[in-house]
């Protein structure tokens, strides 16, 4: 696998891949990020940029992990305090999942955020974004609650992160795009370069498989899960013979989360993924990648069963350095 390939593998879109190319061919001591509000406990969206990052380290890139403290507490979520002990934790999270610590620096957004010439810069860009544009880079609000002012300042930030982190590429899952192009549009107008970006999958809701995996509308899988959590969590999984989206008869598309998981989660960080049989059921499968696993799943050579529970306990190795870890905290 050739530099480029491994940047790009398992990404759903490349901006701008001419860019991305040309970081390929002198990848060493490039800077590559992903910006994380500070929230507690990895969860399984948290470990796909990682994933990710992961990749771009092996590739020769130096890591930039942003722990938000300033956009989490635009984001109502606690104290400046409160903030920075839940990222120290996240910080710990990320070691144990994989990250190469001493390629990786986490910085804390109220470190560069506070100071007056990123105060003026962003400013400038309050000053030269129509509200419309700048709500249509929002993240979602939840139902029931009322748009903020801080909230349309929060994209405009992170269009502006990128400059001051001094970095080389920007990585985030699909829902951080309209982010990303925000940075695109609006910071060449204050002389600086837009920067390359990569967007990662959004993986599909483990109960039905529509919609995004998200605690805060079904089952997710996190850091906090017990071996027996993931286990129950997998098996209840939704598993169709087939890796194809389909309807769900109402307008929705139905997707493959176990699959999706395997593809994203399990086979960048496993070589050989082993599928543990009884004998009187044909004995154990071994994979060396995504596609033969999901080309057996569909043929019926593998039972969706067996998938779960292969599945189940990769997720529990890749999840277990930071449930330790977690629970270090808590003593």
């Amino acid at each position: 696998m050739d530099a480029y390939e491994r940047i790009t593998r398992n990404v759903s879109e490349v901006v701008t891949e001419e860019e991305v190319r040309a970081l390929a061919e002198d990848p060493e001591g490039r800077r590559a990020y992903v910006g994380y509000e500070p929230s507690g406990v990895l969860h399984i969206g948290h470990m796909l940029t990682a994933n990710k990052l992961i990749d771009l380290q092996e590739a020769g890139f130096e890591i930039v992990v942003l722990l938000a403290d300033v956009h989490a507490y635009l984001n109502d979520k606690g104290t400046f305090e409160e903030i920075r002990e839940t990222a120290e934790r996240m910080k710990a999270q990320f070691v144990a999942y994989g990250l190469e610590e001493e390629h990786t620096e986490f910085v804390l957004g109220s470190e560069f955020q506070l100071d007056e010439d990123y105060a003026l810069d962003l400013h400038q860009l309050e000053l030269s974004t129509t509200l419309n544009r700048a709500q249509r880079a929002m993240a979602e609000i939840q139902g029931g609650d009322t748009a903020k002012v801080s909230h349309v300042v929060y994209p405009l930030m992170q269009a502006l992160d990128v400059e001051y982190l001094d970095l080389d590429l920007a990585v985030g899952g699909m829902d951080q795009r309209k982010v990303h192009m925000l940075h695109r549009e609006v910071v060449p107008d204050l002389g600086y370069d837009a920067r390359p970006c990569l967007h990662t999958p959004i993986i599909a809701n483990l109960d039905d498989g529509v919609g995004k995996m998200s605690s805060s509308t079904g089952v997710t899988i996190s850091m906090e899960d017990s071996t027996e959590s993931i286990e129950e969590k997998v098996n209840a999984a939704y598993c169709p013979p087939t890796r194809d989206p389909d309807p769900d008869g109402e307008g929705n598309e139905r997707r493959n989360p176990v699959l999706e998981i395997f593809q994203h989660h399990v086979f960048p960080r496993f070589e050989t993924v082993v599928v543990e049989r009884p004998e009187q059921y044909g004995g154990d499968l071994e994979y060396d990648d995504y596609e033969a696993l999901a080309a057996d799943l569909e043929s019926g050579e593998l039972h969706p069963a067996d998938a779960k529970g292969a599945l189940a306990r990769y997720l529990d190795e890749l999840v277990a350095p930071g449930r330790a870890v977690l629970a270090e905290y808590d003593e």
